[in-house]
């Protein structure tokens, strides 16, 4: 499959794409509206701005750093965040404001993506991690628009994936501007498939960079102090179904040892909070909605993360993070955030999208592994044991992320070398 093949492709699942955004927006309030700009309609009216583009909520989070200093680094130009998903624009909005321009990114379709190029005549355009989009990155590269790509991953099988289409990926690589790598694992994945050598720089992750001070710790402490008092507390966060209940299921057990144990159970996306909700009383817990506002009761056993926005504060009110899409075959989600908060780290083994990661921090004894629900509980039920044992593995953990931060500035320099002066 060349460009043109996919192009074609693309425009005939349009009419199935738009119908798909439809049926979402039926379920979910959040995708109603707006969906002009998935065709490159209603764009902002800006002169020559630096467009990031971040998929979803995860990737805006971890842009935050990079987005302020590209605002500091070049005060005078704008600044266009685009995201895919509702989200990732609500992040958009809720962190930065009207500091920023923001739409959601078009689809990626030829005529759309070359009057996107050509309407906003970009200083350069910044993928996030591996949003890389072959007509986009074609016409930016046709108007002479620096594409780099900022905090750059690919796992060993996306590159598998990746290789299986290499006539239309590698001529995309091969006319990125720059790449600033995760890791050295990464940049030699993105190598075999076609970006060139000099366009590579490793910098770390981004994700590192997370500020968390000593006033926001003690905010997340009162946060959790207020809301449920000192009972002890776990958290499951950015959970799918399928983890649900095996979250659930450990709860149970380990209400038997610690009756006045909390779970919060945090959905990673919106529409299945109520999914999450039914499943813990049908299981026979007690179940409270963040959202009520309401401190949590005494009698409460489960907390539903009901809110958007909140997660930050969450895992530093919380004892112990078990950080989902992990235990299921979806790759993980981020765990660096707990981590900053001097917290211990639990995953499953499916934790691929964040390999490097989650491997150092268990070098480091900074993460424990759990491959099913008894495993969660067992090592759940052995941290609360011991507090001596959680601090030790949640100081660990801290001391990983601080050693390895510093990503953001290594990467605003890449970019701006790629800048036009």
């Amino acid at each position: 499959m060349n460009r043109f093949s996919y192009s074609l492709l693309l425009l005939l699942l349009t009419p199935a794409v738009m119908l798909y955004l439809g049926y979402r927006a039926i379920k979910s309030s959040a995708y109603r509206g707006r969906l002009g700009e998935r065709l490159g309609m209603g764009l902002p009216q800006l002169s020559a701005p630096i467009v990031v583009h971040c998929a979803s909520m995860g990737e805006t989070l971890a842009a935050l750093p990079l987005i302020r200093a590209l605002q500091r680094r070049y005060p005078t130009t704008p600044l266009l965040v685009t995201t895919t998903t509702p989200t990732g624009s609500q992040q958009v909005k809720q962190q930065l404001g009207d500091s920023v321009h923001h739409c959601y990114l078009p689809l990626d379709l030829n005529g759309v993506m070359r009057r996107f190029v050509a309407h906003l005549n970009p200083k350069a355009v910044v993928l996030l991690e591996t949003e890389l989009w072959p007509n986009l990155v074609h016409h930016c590269h046709q108007q002479q628009v620096p594409v780099i790509v900022a905090n750059a991953r690919l796992s060993a099988r996306s590159a598998k994936g990746y290789a299986r289409f290499a006539r239309v990926i590698t001529p995309m690589l091969q006319q990125l501007n720059a790449v600033a790598v995760q890791h050295s694992a990464d940049g030699e994945r993105l190598m075999h498939l076609g970006v060139p050598a000099k366009a590579l720089t490793e910098c770390g992750s981004l994700k590192f960079d997370i500020q968390i001070g000593a006033s926001e710790r003690q905010q997340a402490q009162q946060f959790g102090g207020q809301l449920w008092g000192q009972r002890p507390s776990w958290i499951a966060a950015s959970t799918h179904p399928g983890e649900f209940e095996q979250a659930i299921a450990a709860h149970q057990q380990l209400l038997a040892s610690y009756p006045e144990l909390l779970l919060l159970l945090v959905p990673r996306h919106p529409e299945q909070f109520e999914q999450a909700k039914q499943l813990a009383q049908q299981a026979g817990l007690t179940v409270q909605q963040r959202s009520s506002g309401d401190r949590v009761k005494p009698s409460t056993q489960v907390l539903i993360g009901d809110t958007m926005g909140e997660m930050k504060t969450l895992y530093g009110a919380t004892d112990i993070a078990f950080v989902g899409g992990s235990l299921i075959q979806r790759g993980g989600h981020n765990p660096l955030e707990p981590a900053a908060f001097g917290k211990p780290v639990l995953m499953g083994p499916h934790y691929f999208n964040f390999q490097p990661i989650g491997d150092a921090l268990k070098q480091k004894s900074a993460l424990i592994e759990v491959n099913d629900q008894h495993a969660l509980a067992r090592q759940l039920q052995r941290l609360l044991d011991n507090r001596q044992r959680r601090d030790a593995i949640g100081s660990a953990a801290l001391a990983f992320v601080e050693h390895n931060s510093g990503a953001t500035e290594r990467q605003l320099n890449v970019i701006s070398a790629a800048i036009p002066r």
